[in-house]
Formats: C-alpha cells, structure tokens, sequence
C-alpha cells in the first residue's frame, strides 16, 4: 500500500495569466487519487497542494518541473509533510 503524503509546492516563472492553475488540476485529475489545490500568489507564483499517495504527487512534482507546463517554470521550491486532510477533490482557488 502507497504512504499517503501532503506535496506543497510553489512554483516560480511566468505562471499566471496562462492557465497554469487550470492545467495543473487537469493534470491532478488525470494521475488520480489527489486532493488539494493550485492558487495565484500575489507575488508571481502559484502554490500548489497536493495530498494522497506518494507515487502521485510524486508524477505531479515532476510534472511541474517539467517542460510539459504552460507558461515558463523557473524553478520549484517543494516540502513534503504529512497529509491533513479536508479537501473536496482537486480546486483551483
């Protein structure tokens, strides 16, 4: 059985206005079994949380990095901790 984990990440680059948030819950939906959120910061960036099993939010991490994103990614700071629960599916906020 998969450790279910909790993935925030905040990624840095052009990544608003380019329907990065949109994307990313697309591509939650699409690996399963996640839940969280993608949210605009005020300072350029987008926050992405992610919780369930650690195979998935381990393909939606490098997903981000990724060449495969709208926008352009300079780079993504990541913390991994333990999941707590109380999210309704994957939300853009």
């Amino acid at each position: 059985m998969s450790e279910e984990v909790r993935l925030v990440a905040w990624v840095r680059g052009s990544v608003q206005g380019v329907g990065f948030r949109w994307f990313t819950r697309a591509k939650a939906l699409e690996i399963g079994g996640l839940s969280g959120f993608a949210l605009n910061l005020d300072d350029g960036r987008v926050q992405v949380v992610a919780e369930g099993p650690r195979a998935g939010c381990r393909s939606l991490l490098d997903w981000l990095e990724g060449s495969d994103t709208p926008g352009r990614v300079d780079g993504v700071t990541e913390i991994w901790d333990t999941p707590r629960g109380g999210y309704d599916g994957f939300a853009i906020r």
